[in-house]
């Protein structure tokens, strides 16, 4: 067991590790969110979000979750966490997949979009800068019979702390689908403690099993700190945000396809020591990690990182800030951390969105190449 007592700017941490499979500073730092709800964050050094990650870490990290989902009743339907645990999600799915040839499943991502006119699930997210949270429902026949006939929930997330909005979703689902028996939780870190950890079937009423390599417990206590009133979502359930469908929102039963050709003429054109960054936007994560880790296979020498909403202090684990448009038009802030202009040699940004003013300006701002995923095998890039 290991204590660490952390002075944010925010406010006082306590963060009890009552067991590690890995070095904690290997796995997550310290920062401190602009948000009024929650004032800290354990920021993820394994998840290609907020701080530069090789692909083969990313991988891992994937791989380590899909092996402890443990032997559950079929099919099973995973549910990757908007905006953060997105890539994370669809890495763990794919892993799975690998690992159990032939058994139905379905992978499908949260969001903060609404996309199409397919009916959605909306929850909270209740500590989050943007709380509301949508799930669509497949308007594909075999998407929407994998959902209704599911058994089991796999529910990835980077960590837990409350366990709520874990909650919030399965109760939703199960509202579709009475017949769920089976709810797993997927994190990287369990902040819970061990009695609400212990607690999550009473709570859940039903089967609850939950796996993390790091596992602990937390207290916060909030100082004289005034978060920014910048809104973090301006949800317009009739606006046309840009957000694809082809990609998890309305359901996959398949891993995505690996973007070799784009790899290979990209890996041409780096030279001998020069690095490399793979962004993804927003919600589209796992693109980027999949064209990274061709990259990586390739011999460059490449991380992949996205962009996010979230609204984070300069501060610990943050060393560095960015802000630009919302490529998304939804008219907030988004921002990169831990990049510096001129910082990378190469920078190529991966979107869903169609080209626009906000994704130039951030392609101005890192001297970034921007590529247009339309579909799996579809990608442009823009001049």
């Amino acid at each position: 067991m290991s204590v660490h007592e952390v002075t944010l700017p925010t406010g006082a941490l306590t963060l009890t590790i009552d067991r590690a499979d890995c070095p904690l500073e290997e796995v997550m730092g310290f920062a401190a969110r602009d948000n009024a709800r929650r004032g800290f964050l354990f920021l993820s050094k394994v998840l290609g979000k907020h701080w530069p990650v090789r692909p083969a870490a990313m991988a891992a990290m994937h791989e380590r979750l899909a092996h402890a989902v443990p032997a559950l009743p079929g099919p099973v339907v995973f549910i990757a966490m908007a905006e953060t645990a997105i890539g994370l999600g669809q890495g763990v799915f794919e892993a799975w997949l690998r690992a159990h040839p032939g058994q139905p499943a379905l992978f499908l991502h949260t969001s903060r979009y609404r996309v199409g006119a397919c009916p959605i699930i909306e929850f909270e997210e209740a500590h989050s800068h943007a709380p509301r949270q949508f799930l669509h429902l497949p308007p594909g026949a075999d998407e929407r019979a994998l959902l209704m006939s599911a058994r089991a929930l796999v529910l990835v997330d980077d960590e837990a702390s409350t366990g709520a909005t874990f909650l919030n979703l399965a109760n939703a689902c199960r509202t579709l689908n009475p017949a769920i028996a089976h709810v797993h939780l997927a994190t990287i870190t369990n902040f819970m403690g061990e009695s609400a950890t212990a607690g999550l079937s009473a709570r859940f009423g039903l089967p609850v099993t939950l796996a993390a390599p790091v596992t602990g417990h937390y207290q916060f206590v909030p100082g004289q700190f005034s978060a920014s009133a910048t809104p973090a979502q301006r949800f317009d359930g009739d606006a046309d945000r840009g957000a694809s469908a082809a990609f998890g929102r309305y359901g996959l039963r398949h891993a995505l396809a690996t973007p070799a050709a784009l790899a290979a003429r990209l890996a041409a054109t780096i030279g001998p020591g020069e690095t490399v960054l793979v962004l993804g936007t927003g919600e589209f994560m796992h693109a980027s990690f999949l064209l990274g880790a061709v990259l990586e296979q390739l011999g460059v020498d490449v991380v992949v990182q996205s962009t996010t909403r979230s609204p984070i202090l300069t501060w610990g684990a943050v060393a560095s800030a960015l802000a630009f448009p919302d490529n998304y038009g939804e008219g907030v802030s988004n921002f990169i951390y831990n990049v510096q202009r001129g910082q990378y040699r190469h920078v190529f940004i991966c979107h869903e969105t169609a080209p626009n003013a906000a994704l130039r300006q951030l392609a101005a701002l890192l001297d970034a190449r921007l590529f247009h995923f339309i579909s799996e095998t579809q990608i442009d890039e823009v001049a």
